[in-house]
């Protein structure tokens, strides 16, 4: 049933005239009249009738009438309260993120969101990718942010991270002299890697490979502080984000960057496709949007 059929008939009732009611809807007299044979149709009844000066009300629409000022009535509180619900711009949003990237630009997005929605609760959890998509499937986080495929028809997303990947070393390790990194420079090195709970572990491994070698994997982890420390150490070399590498001591740390193919950290926020999302979260979603479009 069609909420504006229904308040097109209270209106008709109201005037007891056709041409009036569609004046004060602001729609054409044809309109009215088709909407009123819909009811009439869809409850098998005649709802009202023409004398010579002015619309009466059957007995089946006097029924009806009283019906449809309650079903109006209720449907407007309702649009009512959703409104204040916007309006009051509050609410809980849940997000999952990778433990071993810094993803800068999505702090920068989320403390303009902050500053511009204060009521609104972000609740951050850092696990894997692999749990992140997990929690997305069944419902325990609205957001996510992972690497999803390309052709994934399962979820929506919106890519804002696009980072190059940089070779991390000891300061004295023979790979230093050197400004840029060749795969092949290291075929004889150590490996610190990601767990391959991350797509960035197959991806290296893959380029390795193309190479003409398998890498030598000492660790794989995803906590990015024990990969630090195992390189500071010289137990190893890594590869990390250009923006993770940029924060490191040279003293402690040293990075080059890799030659041609580049590996990227590339990251979305994502959520499923279909899925109900809370209005803070919409929100959320619609203002890095906004921004994004922004900075382009």
């Amino acid at each position: 049933m069609d909420i504006k059929n229904l308040e097109c008939f209270i209106e008709v009732a109201r005037y007891k005239s056709f041409s009036k009611a569609a004046e004060m809807m602001y729609i054409s007299q044809p309109s009215i009249s088709r909407m009123i044979k819909e009811l009439e149709t869809q409850f098998g009844v005649m709802l009202c009738y023409r004398d010579t000066k002015s619309v009466r009300l059957t007995d089946a629409g006097e029924i009806i009438l009283r019906q449809a000022q309650q079903i109006v009535s209720s449907f407007q509180s309702i649009t009512a309260q959703l409104g204040d619900l916007k309006k009051m711009q509050t609410g809980k949003i849940h997000i999952g993120i990778p433990q071993i990237t810094a993803i800068t630009s999505f702090s920068n997005l989320l403390s303009a969101f902050k500053n511009e929605y204060p009521n609104i609760s972000i609740h951050l959890y850092e696990v894997g990718p692999k749990k992140v998509e997990a929690a997305i499937q069944e419902g325990s986080l609205d957001i996510g942010i992972f690497t999803p495929s390309e052709d994934d028809d399962l979820y929506e997303k919106i890519w804002f991270e696009q980072d190059p990947l940089e070779v991390i070393m000891h300061p004295t390790s023979r790979l230093a002299q050197y400004k840029v990194i060749d795969y092949k420079m290291l075929i004889d090195e150590e490996f610190v890697l990601y767990s391959n709970d991350y797509k960035l572990h197959d991806m290296i491994i893959d380029e390795c490979k193309h190479a003409g070698f398998k890498p030598k994997i000492v660790l794989e982890t995803s906590q990015r502080d024990w990969m630090t420390q195992m390189v500071a150490g010289n137990l190893g070399i890594a590869m990390l984000p250009s923006k993770i590498c940029k924060s490191f001591d040279n003293k402690v740390i040293i990075h080059r960057p890799l030659e041609e193919p580049k590996l990227y950290l590339r990251l979305a926020l994502v959520w499923r496709k279909e899925r109900y999302l809370s209005y803070a979260a919409l929100e959320f979603l619609s203002f890095v949007k906004n921004q994004l479009a922004k900075s382009e």
